[in-house]
């Protein structure tokens, strides 16, 4: 998996690294700092590795290996109902590590998977965030019921996220960007909770609406 940029970089857990790429002798220092091995080449071979600034770096890490259920960590955990957009993934990821998030669960079908822009826009949160990858979101949230987890879901149609008493153990569901949560998700859900609107458009960005619903979730944590 082709990841880049100086912050990645930086962030980065350096056992995952396979290859690093640079067109810059200013980065040089900095790695042999590091003990990292690297190739120069020309910034056009960097232009057609990546689709991106990739500020004269480019690197080859390990594929993202998925955790389970069996290793989630944490008292608020938050679940990805087949989000689709590796942007939008990248900047949950890194406002949970903001709130102290621990785990993010997604489904196996039908979602965005981790990828380098995912790694990219994470910032390096996703070195301290789990991942976990299910087969079922359903069977997921009832595991995490009998675990005394209280399930909240985020859509349009439910009540004030501002006005609500969260439990000490909780889950937040965000949505896919087009269609939000799916109606079997919705009904194992414990509460329906939504950002109030006041403008002409009736929706937000799913990472913008994950980043108020998670501050409003831990402002009394």
């Amino acid at each position: 998996m082709l990841v880049y940029g100086r912050n990645v970089l930086k962030e980065l857990d350096k056992d995952k690294i396979r290859k690093i790429y640079i067109s810059s002798s200013e980065l040089i220092p900095y790695l042999k700092e590091k003990n990292l091995k690297y190739n120069m080449v020309p910034k056009q071979k960097l232009d057609t590795m990546v689709d991106g600034n990739h500020q004269g770096i480019v690197l080859d890490i390990l594929d993202y290996n998925y955790w389970t259920m069996d290793d989630i960590e944490g008292d608020f955990i938050v679940i990805l109902d087949h989000l689709e957009d590796p942007h939008n993934f990248g900047a949950i990821i890194r406002s949970c590590e903001c709130v102290g998030v621990k785990t993010i669960i997604i489904p196996k079908d039908r979602s965005v998977s981790v990828n380098g822009t995912v790694e990219k826009v994470s910032v390096g949160a996703i070195e301290h965030v789990k991942i976990v990858m299910v087969s079922n979101l359903v069977n997921a949230i009832n595991k995490l019921k009998k675990m005394n987890y209280f399930i909240y879901a985020a859509d349009m149609d439910g009540e004030n996220y501002q006005t609500m008493s969260y439990a000490p153990k909780k889950v937040l569901i965000i949505g896919n960007e087009g269609s939000g949560i799916s109606q079997i998700v919705k009904n194992n859900s414990d509460v329906i909770i939504s950002i109030p609107m006041k403008g002409t458009i009736n929706s937000l960005n799913a990472s913008t609406s994950a980043g108020i619903l998670l501050y409003g979730m831990t402002r009394n944590d």
